[in-house]
């Protein structure tokens, strides 16, 4: 990626908002158009957030407002809460020992590598910690900001994380013979029709997510805050939600804006000086959860892509998409292994990172 020259960076700060709007709009529509013919997951999030990052390096003035926002926090926190389901609690307690030893394993290994990047003085230890953190990315990402770790540099390492996952996953599905399953596959419609008791639900749970957030005083109140109110409406009541595609397309956009636009040409240097280092400890976070994949084949007789895309450190999200993708995967172990995983950084995640940042300053 050139470097904008100041006259670049001064033209583009001198736009008008609507223009700087209309570009990122562009820009946005045509990588995530590439990012989808080369099926990578998240495309919807990444198109935008990379596009966003490229204006921001060039000047940019624009922001997303924070209403806009919250509001996304609050859908992605929805999206989480349907991933809940009764079987996928009940294969965490029928599996519990074996769950729990290998999510302590993954997030001390991964808090290991963020330690290391934070000693060597590569990034600030929070950062690191919440960088390398495995879960559901953009819920790290949003986590991240809450603990006064820099967003965008959480973001760099994330993101970055799942793509090389997502890459990994397909190529050892092509290898097992795991072809992807045609049905799962087809595009869902962008426009479908709406269940109306079920999306109104679902603008009531945006709407009060961050209030309970705030009541609750949690860090990242509209994410967690409709996360919670959505478990506890989907498996103590049955409710049920409707996420469309344009509602989750726009939210991942709005994050992605979001992040993107707070990109420096500073921040970005950094980053890419920091390059090498992450790549390495992403590369030993995924020959060590392969490692975890084929001792879960060889002592439970589980198949290896499900072993992997379970034990995987990508996001949730994407994982959850590569699964739905591939045959004869056993989705409720993988969804299983996942979401514990996730609870884990979610309710450890703070502690590990202030202590991570306590241990580099000593």
């Amino acid at each position: 990626m050139d470097s904008p020259t100041p006259q670049t960076q001064e033209k583009l700060e001198r736009a008008s908002p609507a223009f700087q709007w209309l570009l990122l709009l562009v820009l946005s529509a045509v990588l995530s158009g590439l990012l989808e013919i080369l099926q990578l997951p998240a495309a919807m999030l990444l198109g935008p957030m990379l596009s966003a990052a490229i204006l921001g390096m060039h000047g940019a003035t624009i922001r997303v407002p924070r209403p806009a926002f919250g509001t996304s926090q609050c859908v992605i926190g929805i999206l989480i809460a349907m991933a809940i389901e009764l079987p996928i609690l009940a294969a965490l307690a029928n599996e519990w020992p074996l769950v729990l030893s290998i999510v302590v394993s993954t997030v001390a290994a991964s808090s290991f590598l963020g330690w290391l990047i934070s000693r060597w003085g590569i990034l600030p230890g929070s950062t690191a910690v919440w960088g390398s953190a495995p879960g559901a990315a953009t819920a790290m990402v949003l986590m991240a900001a809450a603990f006064g770790a820099d967003q965008r540099l959480v973001a760099f390492m994330q993101y970055l994380r799942v793509m090389m996952v997502a890459l990994a996953a397909a190529m050892i599905a092509s290898v097992i013979g795991a072809s992807p399953d045609a049905g799962a596959s087809e595009q869902a419609a962008w426009f479908p029709a709406l269940h109306w008791p079920e999306f109104a639900v679902t603008l009531a749970v945006v709407l009060a997510g961050s209030v309970v957030g705030r009541l609750l005083r949690l860090p990242s109140p509209f994410f967690l805050g409709s996360m919670i109110l959505g478990v506890a409406l989907h498996l103590g009541a049955g409710v049920e939600f409707q996420l469309p595609p344009w509602l989750l397309a726009a939210s991942y956009a709005l994050i992605g804006w979001a992040i993107g636009l707070n990109f420096t040409r500073a921040i970005v240097k950094h980053a890419f000086r920091a390059l090498p280092q992450i790549l390495g400890a992403i590369l030993i976070l995924m020959a060590f959860c392969c490692g975890l994949a084929l001792l879960l084949n060889q002592s439970l007789g589980i198949d290896l892509l499900s072993a992997y895309l379970a034990t995987s450190p990508g996001g949730m999200d994407s994982v959850a998409i590569i699964a739905a993708a591939s045959k004869d995967v056993n989705m409720s172990f993988i969804m299983a292994m996942q979401m514990a995983r996730f609870l884990f950084v979610l309710l450890f995640g703070p502690a590990i990172a202030r202590f991570v940042a306590r241990t580099v300053k000593v």
